[in-house]
């Protein structure tokens, strides 16, 4: 058997839908457990298979590093091991310190990993320090999602305080404070020459829209995206795909309006809700038949989408099981009681305590089913709660960023070395 039928022999008729359609623009659909990564791994590795893609050209793009190494994953189980699979950041940073001594000269900035030290600064420069206290953890974190929000949202601080009043959630801090402080903090960061992650997808993004040579050695690079999860896309982040895309239309984006869940952060489902009206020859594909519920599960999604209007409604292929329950308490204390209540009952009746999980949205919605079960000396495991930045790789990368800053810009060594520390996580080509 010849590889490209290899690669469509592992598909279902959805799926293999999305794998023939090989040229863009294609927008794919795809609910929960359809084998959307599936999908589109196996498309691009048939388009390199017929030839239709240079595999060095092809830039896959998703939202976790996590997500990113799996990507990289099956495309070198399908024989294409040289695709740039990247989170939409890291894209924007590899490029942003490639052209940086080029463009904007001088030391390269420190890269801001966490926003505490410079909002307390700011916070002080606005005189507001007597009426927010910069001790308050939840305060700063949330004081700093909100200039994230403003950021990816391409929101000046001019305009924060009429932009903030056509949101239904209102901030715990006053407009014409946050407005304060994001402009201090602002100024803060261009004393110090530190940018954020906000400011890599910005400086990017104005970088190819401004800069011609390096917006042509970049689409040169790169002539075929894939984009996962696009109902998370944020203004700056579309910015920055148009001008990696250009005039080009071999794009493919995947993703499931009812599946949005950074909203809180800037991302919107308008960019592929409107897809069709940008490409009007794009190929819609839907992916519906589920791999991962149960048909009561899948059930109960579909109730939810319907009266929701949006999503791709599921067919479920795995067999029965139990009906989904849904609880309402009047407060925390009594949804955990609850809970483990219903977690006792379950032991008891000889569930094995491996089978039975307590999922939560944040971890301060943990800490307090841990006190609970410490009282009740019920055993239980803490997963999944490692913070990016206390990762290890994320560590030493982020320390040979900060060493690289005081190097002359002209000096390449220190890009060696973080090509080398990224080299697990990155594929070889050098934007």
């Amino acid at each position: 058997m010849a590889l490209e039928d290899e690669i469509l022999a592992a598909l279902d008729p959805d799926q293999r839908a999305v794998a023939l359609a090989t040229r863009g623009p294609v927008c794919v659909i795809a609910g929960a457990g359809t084998g959307k990564t599936r999908a589109i791994t196996h498309r691009i590795a048939y388009a390199v298979a017929i030839g239709t893609m240079d595999p060095a050209k092809v830039l896959a793009l998703t939202f976790t590093a996590k997500a990113a190494g799996e990507m990289r994953t099956r495309l070198r189980a399908l024989s294409v091991p040289t695709v740039a699979a990247r989170t939409i950041h890291s894209a924007a940073l590899k490029q942003l310190l490639y052209f940086w001594p080029s463009v904007f000269g001088g030391r390269t900035p420190d890269l801001v990993t966490t926003k505490t030290g410079f909002l307390t600064e700011a916070i002080n420069r606005a005189g507001l320090s007597s009426s927010l206290r910069a001790t308050n953890r939840e305060l700063m974190r949330d004081i700093a999602s909100e200039i994230e929000w403003a950021k990816v949202s391409q929101v000046a601080p001019p305009d924060f305080v009429d932009e903030i009043s056509k949101r239904n959630q209102k901030p715990r801090v006053l407009p014409e404070q946050l407005v304060q402080i994001y402009t201090a903090y602002e100024s803060i960061k261009k004393q110090e020459l530190a940018i954020d992650f906000e400011d890599v997808l910005l400086l990017c993004a104005a970088m190819l829209e401004e800069e011609r040579d390096v917006r042509e050695r970049v689409q040169d690079q790169y002539r075929y995206f894939t984009i996962d999860e696009y109902q998370d896309i944020s203004p700056i982040q579309q910015r920055l795909i148009n001008a990696w895309l250009g005039t080009r239309k071999d794009i493919c984006v995947v993703g499931d309006p009812a599946q949005t869940i950074y909203s809180f952060a800037g991302a919107t489902p308008v960019f592929l809700n409107t897809f069709t009206q940008r490409f009007p020859e794009a190929e819609v594909i839907r992916l519906s038949t589920g791999y991962r519920s149960t048909p009561e599960i899948t059930f109960a999604a579909n109730a939810l989408l319907r009266v929701g209007q949006m999503g791709q409604e599921l067919v479920a292929q795995n067999d029965h099981g139990s009906k989904p329950t849904v609880s309402a308490y009047a407060d925390e204390e009594a949804e955990i009681a609850g809970v483990l209540a219903d977690i006792t009952a379950l032991l008891t009746a000889g569930t094995a305590p491996q089978e039975i999980a307590i999922l939560a949205r944040t971890n301060a919605q943990l800490k307090v089913a841990e006190k609970q079960m410490l009282k009740l000396n019920l055993p239980y495991q803490v997963r999944s709660t490692e913070r990016f930045f206390d990762r290890k790789e994320v560590r030493d990368f982020l320390k040979e960023v900060r060493k690289a800053s005081v190097i002359p810009a002209e000096g390449q060594g220190w890009i060696d070395e973080l090509r080398s520390l990224a080299q697990p996580y990155l594929t070889g080509e050098t934007i």
